[in-house]
């Protein structure tokens, strides 16, 4: 069996489980078996959509106790996998896959890799590889054990779209009640409408050259322009600077103390490329640099850059945008 951790937020499924199962997927093609997806929390819709991107099956456990609960997530988890024949375990480097998986890898008495950008098989070991060292090198790693747990980049892997639907079954589980010592007194949901930049195929950012809060307006409505020419989610990312200053939500900070992501394009705007912010986005796909300062860092890894003044360049850009939109 593959296992393939099914992230869900509040009865939604996330995008990056689609990714997820994709990967486990990827591992059933070298190991075997079957893939499942196994995920806990609120009531969701649409689970069955999971086999479209390569699971066989969908195992949920319905308790609205374990959505925020890490540790409770993982025992229900590992009591559903109790007793079954389980080759692998793939998590999604997200924030509740980071918190769900050191548990499920104790559980099982399992070593583990974490935040991978590509792997391969050497007969059943698993060679993977990742960034270190805030991504200016990736180093390529070895697993060979009897379970193979690990965790993908999210928008480092490729989704498959060509499976059908696949049978879902509710699990119950009695959950330890030590695992639910932790009580969530409150949440803080994002503005409806934003796109995460976690989740974003297209991220537009702006770092300390934006000069304020209100110069922002500038890259929503180019991720605006961007999202109606292209028809992708386009988020606005943030720069820690911009971020420390108070002119955005840590939630749209992208870097070392903030997200890590690897969109199929990134436009770094006004952001100098501090080694901290290089270690949230340099696997992106496609890098686009706009910067008054020739000698500015972030050129050093931009596919494509712009020496100019921000405000005369974005301006421009999302006008020619709109134009081809037909706007």
């Amino acid at each position: 069996m593959i296992v393939a951790f099914v992230e869900t937020l509040d009865g939604v499924l996330k995008d990056v489980a689609l990714e997820t199962v994709s990967v486990a997927h990827r591992v059933k093609e070298t190991l075997g078996g079957e893939v499942v997806a196994v995920g806990a929390g609120k009531k969701v819709e649409g689970l069955e959509q999971l086999g479209k991107a390569g699971a066989d099956r969908v195992l949920f456990v319905e308790d609205e106790r374990l959505e925020h609960a890490a540790q409770a997530r993982a025992h229900a988890l590992l009591k559903v996998l109790e007793g079954k024949d389980v080759r692998a375990v793939v998590f999604p480097a997200t924030k509740p896959g980071k918190e769900v998986a050191p548990f499920v890898a104790a559980g099982l008495s399992a070593p583990m890799l974490t935040d991978i950008v590509d792997f391969s098989f050497e007969g059943e070991a698993l060679v993977a590889k990742k960034p270190l060292y805030a991504g200016k090198v990736i180093g390529t790693f070895r697993l060979e054990h009897p379970v193979l747990i690990f965790s993908h980049r999210p928008k480092a892997f490729a989704v498959r779209r060509d499976g059908a639907e696949a049978p879902v079954e509710t699990v119950q589980v009695e959950v330890d009640p030590r695992a639910l010592r932790v009580e969530v007194l409150e949440i803080k949901a994002k503005e409806k409408g934003e796109v995460d930049v976690a989740e974003a195929d297209y991220i537009v950012s702006g770092g300390r050259g934006m000069g304020g809060p209100e110069n922002f307006k500038l890259l929503y409505d180019l991720a605006d322009a961007l999202t109606r020419l292209t028809g992708k989610k386009v988020a606005v990312g943030a720069s820690r600077a911009a971020v420390d200053a108070g002119w955005m939500p840590h939630s749209h900070q992208v870097g070392q103390t903030g997200k890590v992501v690897s969109p199929e394009l990134y436009i770094a705007v006004g952001i100098s490329g501090a080694l901290q912010h290089l270690a949230g986005m340099r696997t992106s796909k496609v890098i686009v640099a706009i910067n008054k300062d020739p000698e500015a860092p972030i050129f050093k890894i931009a596919d494509f850059g712009v020496v100019d003044d921000l405000f005369k360049v974005v301006p421009e850009l999302t006008r020619r945008l709109k134009e081809r939109a037909g706007e």
